[in-house]
């Protein structure tokens, strides 16, 4: 069963299906994150909508790079989740089921280029508290109670 976060779907409500993959993308002990730079300058992992005939890793590598300049390395999946949400750049309530990665960042290209987003390097323990989605937050603190959250990517 994949896991919901955040609040129920609203009765009555029509939600678009929205998939999406994300990614966690340690190095060390940090997390590369992206924060939006709106309203509510929403901090999260890096990431966003699958467009129709891409598949989630294609959209995946797409996002992050647009979100933080970076390129980067898929190593696994972690899991999904679902969330019912309001989407206020696209006018729609969503359904988006969130895909989950496990990534190596690559090399930075350059600033963000998708506007009013800026890449973010913190303490991975820090961000499991200061995400602003619960899920990204279940996913990142699951993965690094297993042990696996010191992860060195330096060749």
């Amino acid at each position: 069963m994949i896991p919901r976060f955040d609040l129920p779907p609203e009765p009555h409500r029509r939600y678009v299906f929205r998939p999406g993959a994300y990614a966690v993308l340690l190095r060390g002990r940090d997390i590369l994150l992206t924060r939006q730079n709106g309203s509510d300058r929403a901090l999260q992992l890096p990431g966003g909508g699958i467009d129709p005939g891409e598949t989630p890793l294609r959209a995946l590598h797409r996002e992050v790079f647009e979100e933080t300049g970076w390129r980067m390395a898929v190593d696994r999946r972690l899991g999904s989740f679902r969330r019912f949400a309001f989407m206020p750049e696209y006018g729609i309530h969503a359904e988006k089921l969130c895909h989950i990665f496990l990534g190596r960042p690559g090399l930075r290209i350059g600033p963000p280029v998708e506007p009013d987003h800026d890449a973010v390097w913190m303490d991975a323990d820090e961000a499991v508290t200061r995400l602003d989605n619960a899920g990204d937050a279940y996913f990142l603190a699951r993965f690094l109670r297993s042990g696996r959250g010191a992860v060195d990517h330096r060749h």
